[in-house]
């Protein structure tokens, strides 16, 4: 038997129960559910979406960093990094988005769920080699994506397009040898030609 996909301005109150005060802010857009916690009640409100018998969120479909420096065209006030997840519930045939703020910009730290949830592990260890959040608790937190010598956290929007290293092969040193980048940025704007009678039009 199949369950009934739960309506979600019932999933936002149920939520909102289970979780008290730790909601921060807690919307429904496009029939999603949002919720918003501190970075203190993370984990306490990840172990309640798991377990509360009207949430039951067994598992982590997706976890992912986020630089808010550039959003809304730079206009954003709050805090800079951010941690979103996507949890289901297959018994309850429902879905939750959970958000966390790092609380520091400069050394952004929220707690690690690989302990409720394993699936989080590799999504985790992304968002640290790519925005350089650390995730407190994570027994493995090391490079996924980037070498182990890479420079930075390359999904930042302050990081520069072209990185700050190259990598070559030195055929003298017969081994492979870093540099500072030496490619000039420049800005490309296509240029429009419109030619007479193009496609045949006057």
């Amino acid at each position: 038997m199949t369950a009934i996909a739960v309506n979600p301005e019932a999933l936002k109150d149920t939520v909102a129960a289970a979780l008290g005060g730790k909601v921060r802010r807690i919307d429904v857009w496009q029939d999603e559910v949002t919720v918003e916690v501190a970075a203190a009640d993370y984990l306490a409100a990840a172990q309640i979406l798991r377990d509360a018998p009207g949430c039951r969120f067994e598992q982590l479909i997706d976890l992912c960093g986020v630089d808010y420096s550039a959003y809304g065209d730079g206009v954003w006030e709050g805090q800079r990094f951010a941690v979103v997840s996507h949890l289901l519930s297959v018994s309850l045939n429902q879905r939750v988005r959970l958000k966390v703020f790092a609380a520091d910009d400069d050394f952004p730290v929220v707690d690690s769920v690989t302990g409720i949830w394993r699936a989080a592990n590799w999504y985790e260890r992304e968002a640290f080699d790519l925005y350089g959040i650390v995730f407190e608790g994570h027994d493995d937190l090391r490079r996924i994506l980037t070498d182990y010598g890479f420079i930075g956290h390359p999904f930042r929007k302050d990081f520069p397009l072209s990185g700050h290293v190259e990598m070559r092969y030195d055929a003298e040193q017969q081994r492979v040898v870093y540099q500072p980048v030496s490619i000039e940025p420049r800005e490309i704007t296509p240029r429009i030609i419109r030619e007479d009678n193009y496609g045949g039009l006057n």
